[in-house]
């Protein structure tokens, strides 16, 4: 059984947020793309939370203003893209990647709120990435003590997958196996992303310039809406794992290996069944009752919520 770090967390309260200066704020896609996704560095130089975030957790945002009931607006979480010791070395300076929510307005986001030239614009999303270096925010966290590295990172391969900014904990994860103090990992890494577009890819350059140098991490992008060179879609995650022996037969058979797991919960029924299929259901998942002996083809995202992951299974969907 795996044993994990427990990270330090509630440090500030959401309640009595802290003020910090924003230290940069720039794109992290691919190209021209219809999302906007940013990467935010916050400088905790002298606070309460200097060094304390590991990767796997999130920060806590507060936005100015009231929400539809005349309410002061709470804290929103973002998942750390930094590792242990920050993108400085020092844990002083730690990141997150948020991706701007703007959607068409629908009157299910309740009554009161406002749409703006038609669209629903995500409150802290935009305010967030709206922010330029030198601005001031508040902040509080660490939260979140389930998604993390193992206390002993050599006795373990590491599976990583992710779609959209799922990815960003990985970032922080994957600098922290291969750029830490200790030095690299020589485990097996694999890192599989999954967008609908090439543009949508996030951190790639970072991850295949990790990839060129460390021969032990093996970055996988899979595209789900753009045809591959053999003229066919590429499919979901959990298409390419079906199709990739090398991490289903090799890396996920062996009984070291961890599995994470990270994006939109949809992405939870295809991993689920894959695993069943290929018989590695008892090494990361608990399946319940009614569903034991039945098709896992047949699955639904109903049935994928009442299974468990096993300890060597981290799952991390919203």
């Amino acid at each position: 059984e795996p044993t994990f770090l427990k990270p330090q967390t509630n440090l500030v309260s959401p309640f009595e947020p802290i003020e910090v200066t924003i230290a940069s704020n720039t794109s992290c896609m691919r190209g021209k793309s219809a999302s906007f996704v940013q990467h935010i560095e916050f400088d905790l130089t002298g606070t309460a939370l200097e060094g304390t975030f590991k990767p796997g957790q999130s920060i806590g945002v507060t936005p100015p203003g009231v929400d539809a009931l005349g309410r002061p607006e709470g804290a929103r979480l973002y998942s750390i893209s930094s590792p242990s010791f920050g993108e400085d070395g020092a844990g002083k300076i730690v990141t997150t990647t948020c991706k701007r929510l703007i959607d068409q307005f629908d009157p299910q986001y309740g009554e009161g709120q406002v749409a703006v030239s038609g669209l629903h614009l995500g409150v802290c999303s935009n305010y967030l990435g709206s922010l330029k270096s030198g601005d001031k925010v508040l902040v509080s966290g660490p939260s979140g003590k389930k998604f993390c590295l193992p206390e002993a990172v050599e006795q373990h391969n590491y599976v990583f997958v992710a779609t959209g900014t799922g990815i960003a904990p990985y970032r922080g994860m994957v600098k922290e196996l291969l750029y830490g103090p200790q030095g690299p990992t020589k485990r097996q890494i694999h890192v599989v992303m999954g967008v609908p577009y090439t543009s949508d890819l996030l951190y790639d350059e970072f991850f295949r310039e990790a990839a060129s140098v460390h021969p032990n991490l093996h970055y996988h992008t899979v595209v789900s809406r753009e045809y591959g060179t053999d003229g066919a879609l590429q499919g979901y995650v959990h298409d390419y794992l079906r199709r990739t022996p090398a991490i289903g037969d090799g890396v996920l058979g062996q009984e070291e290996t961890l599995l994470y797991m990270c994006g939109l919960k949809g992405m939870q029924v295809g991993v689920y069944q894959y695993l069943a299929v290929h018989g590695l259901e008892d090494a990361y998942l608990r399946i319940p009752k009614p569903l034991i002996g039945t098709d896992p083809s047949a699955w639904t995202a109903l049935d994928a919520r009442r299974i468990r992951p096993k300890s060597r299974c981290l799952v991390e969907v919203y």
